[in-house]
């Protein structure tokens, strides 16, 4: 066992504040991280609030994490000391399921386990990535290419592969049309990287107040859904829409901007239930999906693609004593577009 510093809530909806949190033994198939960066999720604010329901507190948050080995134990094969390496959502599963055989890890049907907010196999809560170090099985650590930077791969633990699993799995490549809800931390990556997948991109947002940097992030257009003729206009546009927004939207008026068998996915999670008229997912034979990041070895390769395509997190670095006034900002919506925590300010 070791002590770590780390920031953690110590209750629901209680700001986060400086303390130690216990790190186990490196085991046999254990590394140790050196967290360097770690990105800010909604989800973390999700969590810490208890909006997704009884959460475990004291709470450390934090899974978009980059960092270095610096210690790997006896029967490690994957990783070595000195390596940059990534950490995501997940620090486990049960590996034996249909799901884990088939590098679908997020879906495991035992469950896997989250990288907070969670309990391991041995009992213990998991504590994240606002932390000094943490200890993970080595099957569950990514390699972060040398060409990208680790503060700004830090968040495509989550938004990264929370964009690309989705992107990959419609289909989405050249000749096809895309549609992304939201130009947050989430979006702004699926613009990303649906570009760099070669298939023409439109942001659907509330307003054109980022509007130009949508078009500079590799859009092709940007429409405000607070103007009514956005709806008339893009009918029958898109191939994949992607919702990327934690708040309820008006489904049915989005699934009228797909082509017929289109898919309208959604990776955003508002805490309230939404309502949908069926008829139209009838009219066309449209989709209605969800999607959650992806498994070890579509995680490891979307980093790859990042590093080809030069595609990093646009982040706003900060301090770890900044960290419940970036909370604020992320509910206001004012970041462009991930808060990432320097971890050795912790």
């Amino acid at each position: 066992m070791s002590t770590v510093a780390a920031y953690a809530a110590p209750a629901p909806k209680a700001p986060l504040e400086r303390t130690t949190i216990e790190r186990r033994a490196v085991g046999a198939h254990d590394v140790l991280i050196d967290i360097e960066f770690a990105g800010i999720c909604h989800s973390d604010i999700h969590q810490v609030n208890e909006g997704w329901g009884e959460a475990i507190f004291p709470m450390v948050p934090g899974h978009e994490i980059a960092g270095v080995v610096v210690e790997v134990g006896s029967e490690v094969t994957r990783h070595a000391v000195g390596d940059r390496v990534g950490v995501g959502c997940m620090v486990d599963s049960c590996r034996e399921c249909e799901f884990c055989l088939r590098g679908l890890e997020q879906y495991c049907a035992n469950g896997n386990t989250m990288t907070y907010n969670g309990v391991d196999r041995r009992g213990d809560v998991t504590y994240g990535g606002y932390s000094r170090q943490i200890v993970v099985d080595e099957n569950f650590v990514v390699r972060i290419p040398d060409a990208l930077p680790l503060d700004v791969a830090a968040p495509l633990l989550c938004a990264g592969i929370t964009l690309y699993s989705p992107l990959k799995h419609w289909g989405v490549a050249p000749g096809k049309k895309v549609a992304v809800v939201g130009l947050g931390g989430l979006g702004h990556m699926g613009v990303k990287i649906a570009a760099a997948l070669g298939a023409e991109v439109t942001v659907l947002s509330q307003s054109l107040r980022k509007k130009d940097d949508g078009l500079k992030l590799g859009a092709h257009d940007y429409r405000a859904t607070s103007d009514p003729a956005t709806f008339t206009e893009l009918a029958g546009q898109f191939d994949v829409i992607v919702s990327t927004v934690s708040a309820p939207l008006d489904l049915t008026a989005y699934l009228g901007l797909l082509k017929t068998d289109g898919a309208l996915v959604n990776v955003g999670a508002p805490e309230e239930p939404v309502s949908i008229n069926l008829f139209g997912l009838l009219g066309g034979r449209k989709t209605l999906a969800g999607s959650m990041i992806g498994g070890i070895a579509e995680t490891q390769e979307m980093l790859d693609f990042c590093a080809e395509h030069g595609l990093g997190a646009e982040i706003e670095l900060i301090d770890a004593d900044q960290v419940n006034t970036a909370y604020e900002r992320v509910l206001s919506s004012d970041v462009r577009y991930r808060f990432v925590i320097d971890a050795s300010t912790i």
